[in-house]
């Protein structure tokens, strides 16, 4: 057996190369276990992160005024119509702009061209049709018919814009209420993994961007606004009124109350996970419950009649052959 003593160098002797290695291992056991139990404190990402959002929503509130500034110089046309009827004050305005907002319109040259449509398509729309049917006639239509004619397009006009909104609200809707539980989900994975509510809400927003942008665009501004307004009650209700239906308004009510009395926020967030999760189960049984109602009245017009000729047709043909022959 070889003696290792002889391959060491004559300086070195083999208890100095074990106390080395003894020095090592405890060296290292050391600096693992003080890595294990060291806990980094995230406060100060999180503070840069919060600096971050605040320092790009004040850019975004500055460009938006150089922008509104711009506007205001190079007024267009419609802004002057609008302005000169004062469409734009009272509260008849203010509530169309929370529509326009529910239908994932902010700005307010929205609210200036909702205005001037609900004008101009009403005589666009009612002059065109005069036009054409006084000056053509092609239906020869009495006078009187012809400007019923003209004052129900223009009655479309005025209806048009209208319905084009509550159409972007019901679809947006639609959308949300299909991807909430699923980023409900990941806001409870986020909230037990110890991020707050608006870091989770951020974090969320990110993961939701591609699969439902409409979700992930009002998470993020819920997201900013609890990190930039002094109440953070005030940033949850404004998303309940910017998301109206009741799944969103259960969520909201269940934060505010956690914000309020101090509940865990993974636990409440859980329960109502469970709760959506649940009713989404409840709407498919309840459309595969409806189904066969549904399905009577095609069955009746299209497949009873094809199997009734299939299984009569036969034996009328033999009777008219036979009373024909007789």
């Amino acid at each position: 057996m070889v003696d290792l003593s002889t391959l060491l160098p004559d300086w070195l002797k083999s208890e100095d190369v074990l106390a080395m290695i003894a020095g090592i291992a405890a060296m290292a056991s050391f600096l693992i276990i003080w890595n294990a139990l060291l806990v980094k404190d995230t406060l100060p990402d999180r503070i840069k992160n919060l600096e971050k959002r605040r320092n790009k929503l004040r850019e975004d509130v500055v460009n938006q005024t150089r922008q509104r500034s711009q506007l205001i110089a190079r007024e267009t046309m419609m802004h002057r119509v609008v302005k000169k009827m004062q469409l734009m004050k009272g509260e008849k305005a203010r509530q169309i702009s929370v529509h326009l907002a529910q239908g994932g319109w902010r700005s307010k040259d929205a609210l200036v061209t909702y205005l001037f449509a609900r004008i101009c398509l009403p005589i666009v729309f009612g002059g065109l049709g005069a036009l054409y049917l006084f000056g053509t006639n092609p239906f020869e239509w009495v006078p009187s018919v012809s400007l019923g004619a003209s004052a129900f397009l223009a009655l479309i006009g005025y209806a048009l814009p209208r319905l084009i909104l509550k159409n972007q609200i019901s679809k947006r809707y639609a959308a949300m209420r299909k991807s909430l539980p699923d980023a409900l989900d990941l806001l409870v994975i986020c909230t037990e993994a110890g991020l707050n509510l608006d870091s989770g809400l951020d974090r969320v927003c990110r993961e939701v961007s591609n699969s439902a942008p409409e979700l992930a665009d009002e998470f993020g501004l819920t997201a900013i606004e609890l990190g930039f307004l002094p109440d953070r009650k005030e940033a949850l209700m404004n998303l309940a009124r910017r998301v109206d239906f009741q799944s969103m308004t259960t969520l909201v009510n269940t934060l505010l109350q956690t914000e309020k009395y101090g509940t865990p926020l993974a636990v409440a967030l859980r329960v109502l996970s469970a709760e959506m999760r649940d009713e989404r189960l409840m709407k498919a049984e309840e459309k595969a419950a409806r189904l066969p109602a549904i399905m009577t009245v095609p069955m009746i017009v299209f497949i009873l009649p094809s199997l009734f000729i299939v299984l009569i047709g036969p034996a009328v043909l033999k009777a008219i052959d036979a009373f024909s022959g007789g």
